[in-house]
């Protein structure tokens, strides 16, 4: 038996239902300074030098110049009763789109983003996900990831809340995710589009 597609009236109170209104932050991100700058601040305070070396560590030398300062990896649904992982390479975005995940409908999960902070250090980075299906926006998610020192040599990892995916009849089907990865200078360091199918089992 097919499965019954939702109608568009349907989809707009389902995106009614999970709009939710953004707050405005009054809120002015400070002036942005190399990492030299912020070590050369306060070199007479020994305590306060001490404090930014465990902070920063030893970044004296980047293994590529050229490399952005931040740079996202990959990201993964990180589900328990998921048969394997569901992993994506944000290196190859061309097949992003092209291979959308399959999640069972009910199951929790949570996004894990791996990233790299190569030079600088970088302050109040977001991660906003935008969620549409069939052309309609049902939600927008903001995430406060926060603000990290260069560590070239080893990824960090952000994790998301838990999270339900979608379940039902007339929930069932492909969403298309709009995922961006910003800061508080506004910086894109990456935007990437992809999917999901909710089906009522893991398998196809």
């Amino acid at each position: 038996m097919a499965e019954q597609e939702p109608t568009a009236e349907q989809l707009e109170e389902l995106a009614a239902a999970n709009k939710e209104s953004e707050a405005s932050v009054n809120y002015k991100p400070p002036a942005q300074k190399s990492l030299q700058e912020i070590q050369q601040l306060d070199e007479d305070d020994e305590s306060l030098r001490k404090y930014k070396a465990a902070l920063l560590g030893n970044v004296a030398a980047v293994a590529d110049p050229s490399a952005p300062n931040v740079q996202v990896t990959r990201m993964t649904l990180v589900c328990e009763t998921a048969p394997q992982p569901l992993v994506l390479d944000l290196q190859d975005l061309d097949n992003l789109r092209k291979n959308p995940f399959v999640l069972k409908e009910g199951i929790e999960y949570r996004i894990k983003i791996n990233f790299k902070v190569n030079k600088d250090i970088v302050s109040g980075l977001k991660y906003t996900q935008q969620t549409s299906r069939k052309g309609v926006k049902l939600d927008k998610t903001d995430y406060m990831v926060g603000s990290y020192g260069p560590r070239p040599a080893e990824e960090y990892e952000f994790l998301t809340p838990m999270e339900e995916s979608p379940k039902g009849m007339l929930a069932r089907g492909t969403y298309t995710i709009k995922s961006k990865f910003t800061d508080d200078d506004k910086h894109d360091h990456l935007s990437w589009d992809w999917s999901i199918t909710i089906k009522k089992d893991w398998t196809n």
